[in-house]
């Protein structure tokens, strides 16, 4: 292959741009002698940094995914245990409003009873009032009845009785006057 070469070379005709000459083509060599060489030199000399610098990396971004897969579960656990409380407040609420319920049940029982209680002292306090004034007021009646009796027997005792009649009748209230034992 080689030997094509050069002879491809030779059969250049003069004045071409490119034409491949020996001395092309020991450059061409050299050159890529020169290339593997050079990434040999390279791969020998920043393999270890390059690959422990790769490593580091890789355990770095393998520390941040560890790291957030633990704020995710300890995340997961916060939202667990908001979740718990926020039931158990939840179930605070309703039996602290169930017991202002049954409370204000109680209560409201209690101020009716009072109501009624009052209500029956209210009664009996007017009943009694009602007595009194009734039995003021049969007395009163009593009183005015004797008046008016007294007035009309008074009037009736004038016309039916006489001065004889008037004598006689004062004369025995003077007696049972004199009769009766006296007090002082």
């Amino acid at each position: 292959m080689f030997d094509k070469m050069i002879i491809l070379a030779q059969a250049m005709p003069e004045g071409r741009v490119f034409g491949l000459d020996t001395q092309t083509l020991f450059s061409i060599l050299i050159q890529l002698f020169n290339g593997i060489l050079l990434a040999v030199v390279l791969s020998v000399i920043f393999y270890k940094p390059i690959k422990n610098f790769m490593q580091n990396r890789t355990n770095k971004i393998q520390g941040k995914i560890d790291e957030s897969d633990a704020a995710m579960s300890k995340a997961g656990q916060l939202i667990e245990d908001y979740d718990a409380k926020i039931k158990d407040i939840e179930n605070e609420r309703v039996r602290i409003l169930e017991n202002a319920r049954l409370k204000s049940i109680d209560e409201g029982k209690a101020i009716l009873d009072q109501a009624k209680q009052e209500a029956n002292e209210i009664r009996k306090r007017s009943l009694e009032t009602v007595s009194a004034d009734k039995k003021r007021l049969q007395e009163e009646a009593r009183l005015y009845i004797i008046e008016i009796a007294s007035l009309i027997s008074e009037k009736y005792i004038a016309q039916s009785i006489d001065s004889k009649n008037h004598d006689i009748i004062f004369d025995e209230a003077l007696a049972q006057l004199e009769e009766a034992n006296w007090q002082i």
